[in-house]
């Protein structure tokens, strides 16, 4: 029983005949009123482009340095409307998608990433505390299991000094499903409620004073003397800094647009389980829940027991279009409901109330990566590649630290310095990609054999995910 190997059965559309098509967390009647858009000309000390997780960050984080800076957060939409609210609420301590692909790029930097992660995780809890932010945090930890038998020896070789390693019947006694082989218990991780932490981020911005406004599109970037001027269908910033936080959609410096694709991914969310059914299933403890394969699945907990599934299909579609229309993907949500019910049968009676999709920042390196612009004036951040909930308020200390007069620990990063590499230009991207795609599935088919190009792109570090 292999989820490659799965055909959509009738089971499967039964159980998504009722599933709305759209975010369960941002269908919640708390959700905020969008702020009016902007009209006229205004100016600013720092102007934040985007909305989500990376954008409110540096809001708050630029008001928490210097209670006197007068910010200004554009959105395009409404806050916390696009990946920010659409995760599955993983709050990681790793900044590096992990500790092997952390090891393999920057081994020497890997004892200071690990503390700043761990200091970035507390501080992310801090801040929740501190401002009151109703965000359903859980510090749970996260377990990684192995599906296929030939993965167990390397989830064992993974395990750190904090992990620890549950054989078939512990990970079974934690989680029960007939698919799990193994698990690495990791305690760096917490659970939210995405959608809520976006919101209380966007009340407590408003609380020190940031201004937002929502709605408005920036639509140009260009340096004008001394300032920085973004411009939008009715008005304009001029600010004397700006943070570029667009994340996977088109950046406003044609000079980041080489190192990101946008990729979909897609979740389904059950109707809450019964007292009976999550105590067939287990999961005492909560944690944050992952397969190993390349086309890897997440699943968690909600607060009330409802179980989030996601992950496995990464979707690039051709020219690296952002598309509405690409939030929903049939062919998808049956493939996850399928691998659902070979994850947990005992919950065959269980349907699905939402289903969606959330398009990702992706790079070729896992992580985010850094840079500036317009002689230092303008600093950006992306590429999270799905792991921004935790690793956007570190990206935020880190355009805050470049767009300041001195250097500091995070800037001197070679994780900081460096680029990833860039992916290639349409119409290659298509092929290229839609190659490490099939590649990826071959070797989920093939115990994890990786064929010669995975091979080609693991010496030139770079590769595909979601």
């Amino acid at each position: 029983m292999r989820y490659v190997d799965a055909v959509p059965s009738a089971w499967a559309a039964r159980s998504l005949a009722e599933a709305a098509p759209g975010p369960f967390w941002l269908d919640d009647p708390g959700r905020p009123e969008p702020h009016p858009p902007l009209a006229g000309e205004v100016t600013a000390d720092l102007v934040v482009v985007g909305g989500g997780y990376t954008g409110l960050w540096t809001a708050l984080r630029a008001t928490e340095r210097d209670p006197g800076r007068d910010v200004l957060l554009v959105e395009g939409k409404s806050v916390g409307w696009a990946a920010s609210g659409r995760n599955g609420g993983f709050v990681a301590a790793s900044l590096t998608h992990g500790e092997a692909n952390g090891r393999s790029r920057f081994p020497h930097e890997m004892d200071t990433l690990r503390r700043l992660g761990r200091e970035n995780l507390d501080g992310i809890a801090a801040t929740v505390a501190r401002y009151g932010i109703d965000a359903e945090l859980e510090r749970t930890g996260a377990l990684d299991v192995a599906t296929e038998e030939y993965q167990v020896e390397a989830l064992r070789a993974e395990a750190g000094p904090e992990d620890r390693f549950l054989d078939a019947d512990e990970v079974r006694r934690e989680i029960d499903s007939p698919m799990f082989r193994a698990g690495l218990w990791s305690p760096d991780t917490a659970l939210v409620h995405p959608a809520k932490l976006a919101w209380g981020l966007r009340q407590a911005c408003l609380d020190r004073g940031v201004r937002i406004v929502e709605g408005t599109v920036a639509r140009d970037l260009r340096r004008d003397g001394g300032h920085v001027v973004v411009r939008t269908d009715d008005g304009a910033v001029r600010a004397r800094q700006a943070v570029l936080a667009t994340n996977a959609f088109p950046p406003l410096l044609r000079r980041v647009r080489p190192f990101l694709v946008p990729v979909y991914d897609y979740v389904l969310m059950t109707r809450p389980l019964t007292g009976a059914e999550r105590a067939s299933v287990g999961w005492a403890n909560r944690q944050g829940l992952g397969d190993v394969a390349n086309q890897f699945h997440y699943s968690r907990l909600t607060a009330d027991d409802r179980i989030l599934w996601g992950g496995y299909d990464a979707v690039y579609h051709p020219g690296g279009r952002v598309r509405r229309a690409y939030e929903h993907r049939e062919e998808t949500y049956l493939r996850l409901a399928e691998h659902f019910r070979m994850t947990f049968p005992q919950l065959e009676d269980v349907t699905f109330t939402h289903r969606w999709g959330a398009v990702i920042d992706t790079c070729s390196r896992f992580m985010p990566f850094f840079g500036t612009a317009h002689g230092g004036a303008v600093a950006y951040a992306a590429g999270f590649t799905g792991l921004g909930v935790a690793s956007t308020r570190f990206a935020a200390d880190v355009v805050l630290d470049l767009l300041g007069p001195e250097p500091t620990e995070r800037t001197a990063l070679e994780m900081v310095r460096s680029m990833p590499l860039p992916f290639p230009p349409e119409p290659l991207a298509t092929p290229v990609i839609g190659l490490t795609r099939w590649s990826l599935d071959r070797a989920d088919r093939h115990e994890g054999r990786r064929n010669a190009w995975l091979r080609l792109l693991d010496t030139v570090g770079a590769g595909f995910d979601s």
